[in-house]
């Protein structure tokens, strides 16, 4: 089922702009978000076919399943809140049956950790990309032996390195170079990470190098013919590796997914952080103040030109997280003396959304 099936099938039950429109923070670049809720018909609710959740292809228009968004509502989810907030301007569409969930019967102290917990991932999110901002990784990817090591005395120098001195020293005779594939490793017992190394100059021992090929995700292991004499002692840095081949892993990822232009705005402001993703954690604190001080969420912000400025990089990284921290004080403060409930009142919510579908599927248009 897509979108455009509930819109001809006239199963939509709520549709309102959200986003920066319904914040009060749009500006002439910003996109239009829709979110929404709606019922599936009878047979598909009844059946095997249960959808909680449809959007678009950019995520930019999603729709929630009334019985989805009842949960959510109760779970006190802020962005699901947040579409029951959403200003009277920004509703395209309201059922009469939606009259039965009222905003107020779903604030509780719940906001505490759902908004704020969510900023704080959204701080862990902002530090995690300036990590990516300023530590670009290279495209080429290092090969595992980038991370071998062998032992001199009380030092170690990089496997290459050792590699290209003991060619000019083992096989400067011959004119050649020595190569890691005739190298050969075999385990040191007790020893994490520890082989002890042979060469074999005639390459004629059948050593399988230490590594089969620049893909290879682990060292290889040889057969050693009795009588060889270790050559070295390499360390293979496993961990190391294996914590590079994620940050690769992950850095490449985001930076096929990025959006550019939001990449773009925190290049220029030079902060090296994502600055709307800033904007939006002080923004979440500080709903989750407005809810816990008065027990009521009004989503239209109040400090827009603030808001905007933290979106245009113009404070600290450093700053923000002050400002954050300070928030999130108040935040605790408000919780402890709010009037709320612990948490919306489950059984009233479930009667509405009982009395919500008996409604919807006793009517005869969806027989």
């Amino acid at each position: 089922m897509t979108i455009q099936d509930l819109k001809a099938q006239n199963l939509i039950l709520f549709e309102v702009i959200s986003g920066s429109k319904s914040f009060g923070l749009a500006t002439p670049a910003s996109d239009t978000d829709i979110k929404g809720v709606y019922y599936l018909p009878k047979d598909q609710f009844f059946g095997l076919d249960y959808i909680p959740q449809i959007s678009n292809e950019t995520n930019d228009e999603v729709y929630y399943e009334i019985g989805r968004f009842v949960e959510l509502l109760l779970k006190n989810n802020p962005n699901i809140l947040e579409i029951l907030a959403s200003p009277q301007d920004c509703i395209l569409y309201q059922h009469p049956l939606m009259e039965r969930l009222q905003l107020d019967d779903f604030l509780s102290k719940l906001c505490k950790d759902s908004f704020a917990g969510y900023a704080l991932t959204q701080i862990k999110k902002a530090r995690g990309l300036k990590k990516k901002i300023v530590n670009p990784i290279a495209k080429e990817k290092k090969s595992l032996l980038d991370f071998c090591y062998i032992l001199q005395g009380y030092d170690s120098i990089p496997f290459k390195k050792w590699l290209q001195e003991f060619s000019s020293i083992a096989a400067v005779t011959k004119g050649q170079n020595a190569l890691q594939e005739r190298c050969g490793l075999i385990n040191l017992p007790n020893s994490k990470g520890m082989y002890a190394l042979f060469y074999d100059e005639s390459g004629t021992l059948g050593y399988r190098g230490i590594i089969q090929n620049e893909m290879s995700n682990e060292v290889s292991l040889s057969s050693i013919p009795k009588g060889e004499k270790e050559i070295a002692y390499l360390f293979f840095n496993q961990d190391e590796y294996s914590k590079y081949c994620k940050e690769y892993t992950a850095y490449w990822d985001w930076v096929e997914k990025r959006n550019e232009e939001r990449y773009n705005t925190n290049q220029q402001h030079g902060k090296n952080y994502d600055s709307k993703n800033m904007m939006h954690t002080i923004r979440l604190l500080q709903s989750a103040e407005q809810i816990l001080a008065t027990g009521k969420l009004n989503i239209r912000v109040h400090n827009r030109e603030e808001l905007l400025a933290i979106k245009a990089g113009t404070m600290e990284y450093d700053t923000l997280l002050e400002m954050a921290d300070a928030l999130i004080a108040s935040v605790e403060h408000h919780w402890a003396t709010s009037t709320l409930p612990e948490k919306p009142n489950e059984d009233k919510a479930i009667k509405n959304l009982i009395a919500i579908r008996e409604a919807l599927y006793n009517s005869p248009k969806t027989d």
